[in-house]
């Protein structure tokens, strides 16, 4: 099947490692360019090296008010256009509601939420009929995480937002649509699982409620996103996307 993503060119933001990157791949390997972002200089050249020569990487913070005209103008300059954008950012600290101090809840309320939506806004006033732009959210947005306080907050408020965004932007054939995964195999997942007294039966009991009986690969997730921010999905905007092997019992 063609996806349609030759020489389209995305952003891909916290793409130096996890999904971002996985999606970074995927995109590039199906004919697109990517520009990645990471928080430091020499994570984004390492991983835009290992791209190769169809993605670029640039250094920025997702709280930066700066760095949404920064990378937009960086694929229009590097690559000569701009189709889309996927924004995701590193996974916020872990901890119950007594354990989250008022810092981190206003680092990730400016890097998770704000900065997402800063992203969002000025992604749309960027792009014209054809755009699109993703979020990577949680499997939270459906049903809160035990021990994952501030994504059980700030993920739902980011999807709500997407939708509304997506009402918004219809009809200007802008698509805006989220990804939800659980229990991918990736770092972030692993330190997840490495917080408990015995990790391997933390993950034994997680891989027990998946239908499909495993952890996805970083790879899955990045086909699936790949999709929906390809032209080939060109009918699909507003939706929330669980990645999860099966694990959202609902419909």
């Amino acid at each position: 099947m063609d996806l349609g993503l030759k020489d389209r060119t995305y952003v891909l933001t916290g793409a130096t490692r996890g999904l971002g990157n996985a999606t970074a791949g995927e995109l590039v390997a199906d004919g697109a360019k990517a520009v990645i972002t990471g928080r430091t200089e020499e994570s984004v050249r390492k991983a835009a090296a290992a791209l190769g020569p169809d993605a670029l990487g640039v250094a920025a913070d997702n709280a930066d008010p700066a760095t949404p005209d920064r990378v937009i103008a960086a694929a229009r300059d590097h690559f000569g256009r701009f189709d889309g954008i996927l924004i995701s950012v590193g996974g916020p600290p872990a901890g119950t509601t007594a354990d989250v101090t008022d810092d981190q809840w206003r680092r990730a309320v400016d890097t998770i939420f704000l900065g997402a939506i800063h992203l969002a806004r000025t992604a749309a006033a960027a792009l014209t009929e054809g755009g699109v732009i993703a979020f990577v959210l949680s499997a939270s947005v459906h049903e809160p995480i035990p021990g994952l306080t501030v994504s059980n907050a700030l993920r739902p408020g980011l999807a709500g937002f997407a939708k509304s965004l997506s009402a918004e932007l219809g009809p200007r054939g802008i698509r805006v649509v989220g990804l939800l995964p659980h229990r991918i195999d990736t770092d972030r997942v692993r330190e997840l699982d490495a917080l408990s007294d015995d990790p391997q039966r933390t993950r034994r009991h997680h891989t027990a409620q998946i239908p499909l009986g495993r952890y996805g690969t970083p790879a899955e997730f990045g086909k699936a996103a790949a999709f929906l921010l390809s032209p080939a999905a060109s009918y699909l905007t507003g939706i929330m996307l669980p990645v999860d092997g099966g694990a959202h019992h609902g419909f």
